[in-house]
């Protein structure tokens, strides 16, 4: 616990940090923004429980085993999985969560709570894509139509940080940071919008850009996150039409409404590459800053430089 206001939690696999300052008018030991950021963690916990790839008691493992069968699930995981399937068609298939197997096999299966590797009891019988999953909206049910595990890491904490966000609102000024994703809003104990620096993806120690952020949130990818355990030869962010790390980018930013949003979207764009991933940005009127290896920036007009 930190100061009045402002707290940090380690779930979902990184560090999660709320700050409220709230209105003026509030008193800084208030304690109904005490409860209301009790409960905004609890949505990355609550998440966590239901769509967590590395913990075997997950409902999203419970559901992996269920092959061929129409499967009622929570609300919570049906709405990450139907986004992310979403996601998949919209980029036909440059974003895919039926790579979890994949993950598993390059090494990327650690939970990050006590450092054992998580195995899956699912054995893969050939390619398999999003388009072997199955919604029924009416039943609330998730069909997997092959043996696969499904990987919502590109989904999953950008719900909680919205989930979040949502019990934060009655606050106005707040933000949440959860590793590479942030969700800012109002303004900051300043009076002013909130000042987001995007890592340099080449020098950890310098920023490549700043943006300015009210009632949105920001999401990056980066190639420099999470590296294959031993070599670190490739990352986590993988190709699903190839199999392999995509390395077309260094680093994807995406500034959304949402959170959710921006998180898919970056990841997205990060396997499409720079030219596709600006036209992902154009069709879905978020803005976005694509960095490539050689450091080339691509950007949409609201992240141009000034």
């Amino acid at each position: 616990m930190n100061a009045a206001g402002a707290h940090t939690v380690a779930l979902m696999g990184t560090l999660v940090a709320i700050e409220v300052p709230g209105r003026r008018d509030q008193p800084p030991d208030d304690p109904a923004r005490e409860a209301a950021m009790e409960r905004a963690f609890d949505w990355f916990r609550r998440i966590e429980g239901a769509c967590s790839r590395f913990d075997e008691t997950s409902e999203l493992r419970r559901l992996s085993t269920r092959i061929g069968t129409p499967t009622a699930v929570s609300g919570l995981l049906y709405e990450a999985v139907q986004f992310a399937l979403a996601v998949a068609a919209e980029t036909d298939g440059a974003f895919d969560p039926t790579v979890g197997l994949r993950m598993e096999a390059a090494g990327f299966n650690r939970d990050y709570r006590t450092g054992v590797a998580s195995h899956t009891s699912v054995v893969a019988a050939g390619p398999v894509s999003f388009r072997d999953v199955r919604l029924d909206p009416a039943a609330r049910t998730v069909t997997l139509l092959r043996p696969l595990l499904l990987d919502l890491g590109a989904v999953a904490k950008g719900l909680a940080i919205d989930l979040a966000a949502r019990e934060l609102q009655p606050f106005e000024n707040f933000a949440i940071y959860a590793g590479g994703d942030l969700y800012l809003g109002g303004n900051n104990p300043a009076g002013e919008p909130w000042s987001v620096g995007i890592r340099h993806p080449r020098d950890p120690g310098e920023l490549i850009e700043t943006v300015l952020v009210s009632d949105a949130a920001v999401c990056t990818s980066g190639d420099y996150e999470r590296r294959t355990p031993g070599d670190g030869s490739s990352h986590h962010l993988m190709d699903p039409r190839t199999g392999n790390s995509a390395a077309a980018c260094a680093s994807v930013t995406v500034v959304a409404p949402a959170a959710m949003v921006a998180d898919a979207l970056a990841t997205a764009a990060f396997v499409l590459g720079p030219v596709e991933g600006l036209r992902l940005f154009e069709r879905h009127d978020v803005d976005g800053l694509i960095i490539t290896p050689a450091l080339e920036r691509f950007a949409t007009g609201g992240m141009q430089d000034e």
